[in-house]
């Protein structure tokens, strides 16, 4: 698998990833009926960087890397990562998250922060504590999840080395 930057070229492919994640409603906060132009500004213009896993020249997972705040709360990052449905389970994710977190460190970020991953979202919190993530709070019902309703949502965080 290649990991490199995003480029326009890539969109759509990112967005065929995207669109039935969003539409879910069951990890991500954006509206579910969220419009292409929208859900290309908050995850390929907005952030710092945003990157494409490849395999044989198709896109099989995406994440951006961005401040987790303005100024004094900068040198924090946040993530989002999306693999691809038919790509789950072939560890995508976690090589993503392995690659992003020694761009944050050149980027120039010291610690990598999530701010909602969802409780039933098992297999995510699951990877993320594999890659050396706490849980440092659990958010009651802070996600309006379009199957089960309200549940939780952790905030996890690492310090990067």
């Amino acid at each position: 698998m290649l990991i490199e930057p995003y480029t326009a070229k890539h969109w759509p492919e990112i967005w065929d990833i995207l669109r039935p994640v969003f539409r879910a409603g069951e990890t991500y906060p954006f509206a579910p009926d969220i419009p292409e132009n929208q859900a290309r500004m908050v995850w390929s213009d907005a952030p710092m960087a945003t990157y494409v896993a490849l395999r044989a020249d198709k896109v099989v997972g995406t994440f951006y890397i961005k401040p987790n705040q303005p100024k004094l709360g900068a040198h924090v990052c946040n993530c989002g990562y999306v693999v691809d449905e038919a790509a789950r389970g072939q560890g995508v994710a976690a090589q993503m998250c392995v690659f992003s977190q020694i761009e944050a460190l050149r980027l120039g970020f010291s610690a990598m922060q999530y701010n909602l991953v969802v409780s039933s979202n098992k297999s995510a919190v699951a990877l993320w504590q594999r890659q050396g993530f706490d849980i440092i709070a659990t958010l009651p019902k802070a996600f309006n999840h379009k199957r089960l309703g309200l549940v939780d949502a952790h905030v996890m965080h690492k310090f990067l080395s």
